[in-house]
């Protein structure tokens, strides 16, 4: 097996190892949500707030590691597969971070969510953006609109612009960690843009190319 997926199932065993260890010290009520402001607003009980995010992280696991198997364009993905395993091993480390919050929190550690979590969310982003620069075409990942998927030329060039702009937009998150209340817009905004843009980019490149 791969380094970066042994270590992806070793972190998701991890998460389960502690909510197991855990389980008997933990009170009823695991706190399972903040709200825009960071602050709790929802709580679940013991068995499903412990066990959760870790079995959601087993069955993104599998589905991460299925998909290759599925795409009819597998042999493209080989071609990146180094950065894909790292993006899925990143995905898992996101959910234990969040896992392990959400243990401290119930524990009784007092923090705002919001500036736990950006930066977080700013490093799964930039990633995504190494990895969508990386990718060659195919059904499952990256940016799939009916004119990425009909050319590699137009895929190419839409992921290459689509990279540098996901690395931006994780950059631009970060300024969020100092607005409390409008923390996550600095994450959610910059990253719809750009998913729009690049669905347009995309069109305008297809276009251009038939001109031409």
């Amino acid at each position: 097996m791969r380094k970066l997926i042994l270590l992806s199932f070793l972190v998701v065993l991890l998460s389960l190892a502690i909510s197991i260890y855990l389980y008997p010290s933990m009170p009823d009520k695991i706190i399972s949500h903040w709200n825009a402001q960071g602050e709790v607003n929802g709580y679940m009980p013991k068995f499903i707030g412990l066990f959760l995010l870790p079995i959601i992280s087993i069955l993104l696991l599998l589905l991460f590691l299925a998909l290759p198997y599925l795409d009819p364009l597998k042999k493209n993905i080989l071609k990146f597969r180094a950065y894909y395993d790292g993006f899925i091993l990143i995905f898992v480390l996101f959910f234990f971070y969040i896992y392990l919050l959400t243990i401290l929190a119930t524990l009784g550690f007092k923090f705002n969510m919001n500036p736990m979590i950006i930066p977080a969310l700013a490093i799964l982003f930039f990633y995504l953006g190494i990895l969508v620069e990386n990718t060659k075409r195919n059904w499952f990942i990256g940016i799939r609109t009916p004119w990425t998927l009909s050319s590699d030329k137009i895929w190419d060039k839409t992921h290459k612009f689509g990279g540098k702009l996901f690395k931006i937009g994780a950059l631009v998150s970060l300024i969020g960690i100092f607005f409390k209340d409008l923390g996550f817009l600095f994450v959610l905004v910059p990253i719809f843009l750009i998913s729009i843009y690049l669905i347009v980019y995309s069109y305008l490149e297809f276009r251009k190319s038939k001109t031409k």
